[in-house]
C-alpha cells in the first residue's frame, strides 16, 4: 500500500468539518492509592451557518412577534 502524505491544515479541516470528541482520564496515586482523579470530555467542531453555536441562541431571549 503507498504511503500518502497529508498536510496538517487538510486533516484539521476534516476533523473540524465533522467534529472530534477527546476523552481521558488522569489518575494520581501513591502506593496503588488513588489521590486525585480527572476526566477530561471534549467536543470540538467547526462553527458556521449550518451549525450554530448553541450559546449564541441561549444568550438572546427570543421576542414575541407584535
Amino acid at each position: 500500500m503507498p504511503q500518502r502524505q497529508v498536510a496538517l491544515i487538510d486533516l484539521l479541516d476534516r476533523l473540524l468539518s465533522d467534529g472530534v470528541v477527546l476523552t481521558g482520564d488522569i489518575v494520581l496515586s501513591i502506593a496503588d492509592i488513588d489521590l486525585v482523579r480527572v476526566s477530561l470530555r471534549a467536543l470540538i467542531m467547526s462553527i458556521s451557518e449550518q451549525n450554530p453555536a448553541p450559546w449564541n441562541a441561549a444568550a438572546s431571549p427570543q421576542r414575541d412577534a407584535p
